[in-house]
């Protein structure tokens, strides 16, 4: 049982291609889910997108990174304004589990478990291409459940993209090469 006091807020690599990165929340759980499954929640930390809740369901997601914190900071070089990714519902059990599609390749899974003092969620990332992506999903990933944390502690974001910035050269630091 992972103690949430002394959780890592850095995500690991539990196989080669696979990010596995957890977060302390406070609960209730369904209200996490909610966060994870609902579009107006999720696109305050990650991406909007309505879902059909069942396995099978196609959906989309939309990142509008700059609307996430303000001021939101600069935004890198090659990254557009808003981003969209086809995606597709794997499996889905409320409010314990949801798996799907990351694009054509890839594959997350929000994983929630209530703990003493909290909500417990793992996020696992599979099939990362190559150490790029693996960088940038990594603080994406990291800064991302950031927002969230604060979206549910009720306090304002750090700017995104210095955040995230600053932790792309950390994972840098962190991951092998």
């Amino acid at each position: 049982m992972t103690d949430l006091a002394e959780l890592d807020t850095y995500g690991r690599l539990t196989e080669p291609t696979t990010l596995t990165i957890q977060r302390r929340l406070p609960g209730p759980i369904e209200r996490v889910w909610a966060y994870l499954t609902e579009s107006d929640l999720r696109r305050q930390w990650l991406a909007a997108g309505e879902m059909e809740m069942k396995a099978g369901s196609a959906f989309e997601f939309v990142w509008r990174n700059e609307e996430l914190s303000d001021p939101p900071g600069k935004r890198p070089d090659g990254f557009a304004e808003e981003n969209r990714m086809q995606s597709r519902i794997l499996e889905i059990d409320p409010p314990r589990k949801l798996v799907f599609t990351w694009g054509a390749e890839g594959e997350v899974s929000f994983e929630l478990a209530e703990r003493a003092g909290g909500v417990l969620l793992t996020v696992i990332h599979r099939r990362l291409p190559d150490r790029a992506t693996m960088l940038n999903v990594s603080a994406g990933w990291h800064m991302h459940l950031d927002v969230l944390a604060a979206r549910l502690d009720g306090v304002a974001p750090e700017p995104f993209w210095p955040g995230w910035l600053k932790l792309k050269e950390e994972y840098s630091r962190r991951l092998p090469d």
